[in-house]
Parts: structure tokens; sequence; C-alpha cells
């Protein structure tokens, strides 16, 4: 008797997504024993009293189902927090939603808000877990490309983002400070973004995870473009503990907006995870609370470790590109020889021991980010000398 293979049983609209380029490049790292650049995780813990607060949970009981939504006490501390740095009003009881990190929180609202054929704006390179989230939707991306300018930052065509737009268009998907180019949306750039908003009748959800790690020699600060006129009513604005307060394994983040659309993010929310991270929202509710000193110091430290990256990355002959925020730099192959980022990234290890990520898998239009790939400087001091000395053997 014959069998034949069975088909594949995944849905086809998942097909195209394989491995992450983070599992993958991670598990390189572990094999070749190389320094990891690759995936934005810290290698230090966050503030000490975040974590006194979560162990102080952990023993006192708090380890059964939270609240759908969050705790009061979290929800509260997002909401102060959203006033203190951002002027933002929120209801806590209606308008806010407590999720397993940015990424569940992105991908409830897609599911949410969007129906199969809806269109979604959006920005390439992207965060690849924007992609899926629009395809497990049955959406439609319509990305619009940010290239380096002549000074090397990022900026996108006013015609083409107005091009994207159209009568199926349903939402905007905006992260900024951006992953994985370090750009920081500009207020005049921002200001069209609404106004096309506004014009077009859509919805705005934004990754803003890096809100905190805009670098001081920035051209432009932080804009929530919740805060901007006739966005409020219309913006899910998301972020996270993980990247403010190197918790990133605790997967703690949140989505603020008017009730209608919070309540699309907690009704999709109740059929994925339904709550998460019991003990850990204690702790996270003390972070948003502590001085300005604390994120005075975070965004300090983190620039001062991407300025030490950049010059071993310039020292190794790679040409690099700003960074005006995030814990990443992007830096082009093109002077060392490299044609193809992900050829160059499966090779680095070999050749000097060190891992970082191709950005070209990040576009629909991968010719546009073919040469350029991605370093991470969230890691000590003496992880990232390690790396630009093994790096310099590139020179």
């Amino acid at each position: 008797m014959t069998t034949s293979t069975p088909a594949d049983p995944l849905v086809g609209r998942m097909r195209p997504f394989g491995t992450t380029i983070f599992t993958e490049m991670s598990a390189l790292a572990a094999r070749t024993g190389s320094v990891n650049l690759g995936q934005g995780f810290p290698d230090t813990d966050g503030p000490p009293e975040m974590l006194a607060a979560a162990a102080e949970a952990l023993r006192s009981g708090a380890n059964q189902y939270p609240p759908l939504a969050g705790i009061p006490a979290l929800r509260a501390a997002i909401v102060a927090h959203e006033q203190r740095f951002w002027g933002l009003s929120r209801d806590p009881d209606t308008e806010v939603a407590v999720t397993a990190g940015a990424t569940e929180a992105i991908a409830a609202s897609i599911l949410g808000l969007c129906e199969p054929g809806d269109e979604v704006v959006c920005f390439e390179p992207y965060y690849d877990s924007y992609a899926a989230s629009i395809a497990l939707a049955g959406a439609v991306r319509r990305p619009v490309t940010l290239r380096p300018g002549p000074d090397g930052g990022y900026g996108f065509d006013e015609g083409e983002l107005r091009a994207a737009f159209g009568p199926r268009t349903r939402l905007v998907l905006l992260n900024t400070p951006h992953n994985p180019t370090g750009k920081v949306f500009t207020a005049e750039e921002l200001a069209l973004i609404a106004r096309l908003c506004r014009e077009h009748d859509v919805y705005a959800v934004t990754d803003e995870v890096y809100e905190h790690l805009v670098f001081t020699d920035s051209s432009t600060p932080h804009i929530p473009l919740a805060g901007l006129p006739g966005m409020l009513e219309r913006t899910l604005r998301i972020s996270s503990a993980g990247k403010t307060f190197s918790c990133t394994g605790w997967k703690v983040g949140w989505a603020t907006g008017p009730a209608p659309l919070v309540s699309a993010v907690l009704r999709v929310k109740q059929f994925l995870t339904f709550v998460n991270a019991g003990p850990l929202q204690p702790a996270v509710a003390v972070a948003l609370e502590l001085p300005d000193s604390y994120f005075d110091g975070f965004r300090a430290g983190l620039q001062a470790r991407r300025d030490r990256l950049v010059a071993g990355l310039s020292d190794a002959g790679f040409k690099v590109l700003p960074s005006a925020g995030t814990y990443f730099v992007t830096a082009d192959i093109t002077p060392l020889g490299g044609t193809d980022g992900v050829d160059f990234c499966r090779e680095l290890p070999a050749r000097c021991g060190v891992v970082a990520v191709p950005t070209q898998v990040f576009y629909d239009h991968q010719e546009q980010g073919h040469h350029l790939i991605r370093f991470a400087f969230c890691k000590r001091e003496e992880v990232i000398d390690e790396a630009a000395r093994r790096l310099r053997t590139l020179a």
C-alpha cells in the first residue's frame, strides 16, 4: 500500500511566516558561542523596587486570575503615567487593557478592528509581528517605505503615504520610536499622518514601547499621536514594561484609548490569553511610579552604550546610520563588500563571532533593505566592548 505525504495543514495566510529571524539568529549565537547583538533583550535586570514588589506579590498570594482588564492598581498607574509624561487623560476603568506584552496588544487590536479585506497602512521596515497579525485578521498591509536620507536619517515620501490610503483603509499602524531603524517620527510627519487619519476616517494603532528611549541628541522628542487634534478618540496607544524596565520576559503590556476601542481589544484578548502575569502586575505598577531620575538614568545609560557600539561598528568599516532612540542601530554592509543582509548575518558568526539581524526581512520590498543589518546595544558595556573587538577584525 502506498501512502501520500499529507498536505501542509497550516492555513494559507500564515504559510509565508516561518521561524522568526530572532529565533534563528539567537540559536545561531548559542550554537557558535557568538556575542548576540541580534535579539533586543537586555542582559541586566530591571529596577530593584520593581523586583522586590514582584517577590512580595508572589509571597502574598497574588497568584490567581487577575481581572480581564488588569488589576486596578496597574490600570491606575498606567493612566497616571500617561498623564505625567504625555498629558493624556484616561479613565482607568474603561480605557485601559493590560495585555501579554505589546505583541498581544497589537494582535488583539488588529483582530478586533479589521475585517477580512480591510487595509492597514504601516511603515516598512516593520516589526515582524505586524505582518503576521494583519494576515491573521485576513487584512491587507499597505507598507510605506522608510528610506535613509542625505543625512542618514530615515524619512518617507508624502506622496507614497497618501497613495497608501484608500476606500478599504481601516487603520494606520505606527511605531515610534521605530524598531529597527531608531527613527523618531517628527511633529510634521505625525501631523500629516493625523490629517490623513481624519480625512479618511480611520483608526490609528501606535506602538510606543520605546517611549522613554529617545536620546538627548535627537532632533525631535517623542510625541504620542493620540495627543494631536482629533486623534484621541480614534487612537489605541500601546506600550509595555519590557523595554522600559528591562523585563522583556514578563510580557506585561497595555493598550489605552477610547472605551469602544479598548473594549474591542478586550473582547479578543479574552480568547487569546484571557489574563496574564497576575503577580507581576503589581510590580509594574510600582515601576511606572518611579521618579524621573530612573527614566533619565535609563535613557542616559542606553545612549552611552549606543555610542560605544557605534564607535566599534565604525572602526570595523560599517557605515552606521543615526539612531535617535530604541535599543537598536542599523548599519550598511556595502563598505565591507556585503550585498545581501541575510547571507552577511548568517556568515558573521564564523567570520568574527558576532550575531546581528538582517533588516531586509522586515520589508515587503526587500530590495530596499538588502544592504542593512541591525545591532542591539541593550547589553552590558563589557559585552559591547567584546563585540566591538571581534567586529574590528572585519576591517
